[in-house]
């Protein structure tokens, strides 16, 4: 495989006390967090946004409520290819080389943060992704090596267990 031109080596390092921190990371973390509260504000405040929660809860309901179902269904596939090519362009900076199955782990790690913060919920896939995360992390930090490469395992582990007690997700009701 080729690799991308631009890598996240190519970015200074940041050191905070004993972290080292990429300056990608926290690009990608400012991009992420901007986009997320932009489609937030989108759904919750624009006109189209709210169209957009109707057709979803209700097609025949929002149709005969003069909304162009056709329209509004186009605009969200639209958004969320946008979507996809903004986590892209990120993701690649990170992992420079392309393969059939790149996007295959981050996908299901997308629902499983989705899941865990509550379907439909932006925040809660938020927080789900941070929790997500946050468990990785430890995991291979603090299990020893034998056992840290499991931590997908555990994820998974994570996720039964949420739906298991809490089917909603986390900042989901019942």
């Amino acid at each position: 495989p080729r690799a991308f031109p631009l890598t996240a080596s190519s970015f200074p390092v940041l050191q905070i006390g004993e972290i080292s921190l990429s300056s990608w990371t926290l690009i990608t973390i400012a991009v992420s967090v901007v986009v997320m509260i932009l489609l937030q504000l989108f759904v919750t405040r624009h006109k189209a946004g709210k169209a957009m929660l109707v057709v979803s809860e209700d097609l025949k309901g929002a149709h005969l409520m003069g909304i162009k179902v056709n329209r509004i269904v186009s605009m969200t596939f639209a958004i969320g290819s946008a979507l996809a090519a903004i986590a892209a362009a990120l993701y690649i900076v990170s992992y420079p080389q392309i393969t059939p199955y790149m996007g295959a782990l981050p996908g299901i790690k997308a629902f499983i943060a989705a899941v865990l913060g509550g379907i439909g919920l932006m925040p809660g896939a938020m927080l789900g992704g941070f929790l997500l995360g946050l468990v990785e992390t430890m995991t291979r930090a603090y299990i020893p090596s034998s056992v840290a490469q499991l931590s997908e395992g555990i994820v998974f582990v994570i996720l039964i267990l949420v739906l298991l007690l809490k089917p909603a997700g986390l900042l989901g009701k019942s």
